[in-house]
């Protein structure tokens, strides 16, 4: 048994046990009931709780969620409508988003999936720098997509190589 102030009390009988935890105006948990004796711990167990409660709070706020913005273009779209929609895609890319670009066929367009997948590429390699291809072009029904993920290696390394050239002497 362990006591409120984290010392070692040996091992007590139950009752022993829940006399002293009951003394210290505390609660006895059990701890591991698989050791043999079951180590038990005299402690408030709503504030337990509550500090257990509060990490885990803490610790989904430390995490990020990933949105994945989506652009939706057809075979049609002229360059400089689709111009807007890059624009957009590289701004999320930027923020840390991912993007999914969907091409939608309708109707006979369907014959000509080599446009899509052309226009697809062109925006991939727009957005190269600041994107990579997730996701390689593929038909899904009457869409084509592609998921794109920000580069944030590629910056990283960027970053990395001007930090290094500038701690280094230069030799002459």
């Amino acid at each position: 048994m362990i006591g409120a102030d984290g010392g070692n009390l040996g091992v007590l009988p139950i009752r022993q046990a829940l006399q002293a935890a009951r003394d210290a105006d505390l609660d006895l948990v059990e701890v591991s009931p698989n050791a043999a004796p079951p180590v038990c711990r005299i402690m408030d167990f709503g504030k337990f709780l509550y500090e257990r409660e509060k990490k885990e709070r803490e610790a989904r706020k430390a995490q990020t969620k990933i949105e994945i913005k989506e652009i939706r273009l057809r075979p049609k779209t002229n360059e400089h409508h689709r111009g807007f929609k890059v624009d957009d895609a590289r701004r999320w890319l930027l923020q840390g988003h991912k993007v999914r670009v969907t091409i939608r066929f309708r109707g006979r367009e369907m014959d000509y999936p080599e446009i899509a997948l052309e226009d697809l590429k062109e925006i991939a390699q727009s957005l190269s720098d600041v994107g990579v291809v997730e996701q390689a072009p593929m038909m899904e029904g009457r869409t084509m997509l592609v998921v794109m993920g920000p580069a944030k290696a590629k910056v990283k390394k960027a970053d990395k190589a001007e930090i290094t050239t500038e701690e280094k002497p230069e030799e002459e």
